[in-house]
């Protein structure tokens, strides 16, 4: 059973610009800094990409080629835009350098790129780009940088391939899960069908013949899970509630971070569950309109639908964490902000602040996944 469950795949540029995620590191000495200052960063950005140069090319080549990961098309954009939204306020985040553990990520990424380059381990060549993406941003300006820039850096390691042997260690249980929710679902409508592995065997009616379907890999539900993990990140770090008013304290903090963490986590049983009914219903037509429709084009039309769905509920899942919302008026996650302003005017002359205090509103945000 041949599966094309899309994922990101539009029509885009074969060489997108992976290293978008770089300039952040040091917008906020380009930004303030004379002109003069600015080949330092310059010559950085250059020195990473001439080093990457063939990592960034095969990344590319295989986000284009490979269905399973064309998803990774759309990251450098997406990372470009969050960066650019959240500019102002990471050019305002006082610089505290690292120098010691930023010089360690960095060289500890060059020593991976060595060895992955030595051992033709294109995993670990790739992921020692992140590594030293962070340690720049440690290196220059802190772990606040680095907080701020945690879901880019996030969205990039999602993009990147995982190796093989991890590949088939995943994909080939999702196939057997797949084949026996197939089984399930077409046993209540009273199908006769027997499973070997995951091949599923049938009579089509009309048939004088068993037919077989099999649920490849790319059946597995292993693309949209890794394409749906990735829309959650993206999901929950736009779709963060904020505190405007000041109400919620460190209670709102957690919520926030805890409701992102929930979203992803939610993402993985969605995806499969949403994979596993798409097989089950081809079974099942397999059995009245033949396994023609395994490769047809209710298959192709029948990926878009169940993808729609997962995001569908997905979104659901977000809409029902945020009615627990501490800083949510009138509802269980209300937080407990007084009535009118006659009562905050009353507790104002009942407990003067001394004219000396200093009363700090608000708490330090971050653009990170929170």
């Amino acid at each position: 059973m041949c599966s094309a469950l899309p994922a990101f795949t539009l029509l885009v540029y074969k060489c997108p610009v992976a290293h978008a995620g770089i300039v952040t590191n040091w917008y906020a000495q380009m930004s303030s800094a004379p002109s003069r200052h600015l080949w330092k960063p310059i010559l950085i950005v250059a020195a990473v990409v001439f080093a990457y140069a063939g990592v960034l090319a095969g990344l590319s080549r295989l986000w284009w080629e490979d269905e399973n990961y064309s998803h990774g098309l759309l990251i450098p954009f997406v990372i470009g835009y969050i960066i650019w939204a959240e500019r102002r306020r990471l050019a305002s985040l006082a610089p505290r350098p690292q120098v010691f553990w930023g010089a360690a990520a960095v060289v500890m990424a060059l020593l991976m790129l060595w060895a992955g380059t030595a051992g033709a381990e294109l995993f670990t060549q790739r992921t020692s780009l992140v590594l030293l993406l962070a340690g720049l941003a440690v290196y220059f300006s802190g772990w606040r940088l680095l907080r701020a820039v945690g879901v880019p850096l996030l969205l990039l390691v999602l993009a990147i391939p995982i190796p093989t042997i991890v590949f088939n260690k995943i994909a080939f249980p999702l196939q057997l899960f797949a084949s026996r929710c197939a089984v399930w679902a077409m046993r209540m409508f009273d199908i006769p069908v027997l499973r070997e592995g995951n091949v599923i065997e049938l009579y089509p009616l009309g048939s004088t013949t068993t037919k077989k379907l099999e649920v490849v890999e790319a059946c597995s539900g292993i693309r949209s899970l890794m394409t749906l993990v990735t829309l959650a990140v993206v999901f929950a770090y736009f779709t963060r509630p904020s505190d405007d008013e000041g109400r919620g304290g460190r209670r709102f903090e957690r919520f926030r971070s805890l409701r992102a963490v929930l979203i992803v986590l939610a993402a993985v049983p969605i995806a499969i569950i949403t994979n596993a009914a798409r097989v089950s219903g081809t079974g099942v037509l397999a059995r009245y309109y033949g396994t023609e429709v395994a490769d047809g084009f209710f298959h192709e039309f029948s990926g878009w639908v169940i993808y729609v769905v997962a995001f569908l509920l997905l979104f659901a899942f977000g809409w029902l964490l945020d009615r627990f919302n501490p800083t949510r008026r009138g509802g269980r996650g209300d937080g407990g902000a007084p009535a009118d302003a006659s009562e905050v005017k009353a507790e104002v002359v009942e407990n003067p602040a001394p004219a000396s205090a200093t009363v700090r509103v608000g708490s330090e945000g971050t653009a990170g996944l929170q």
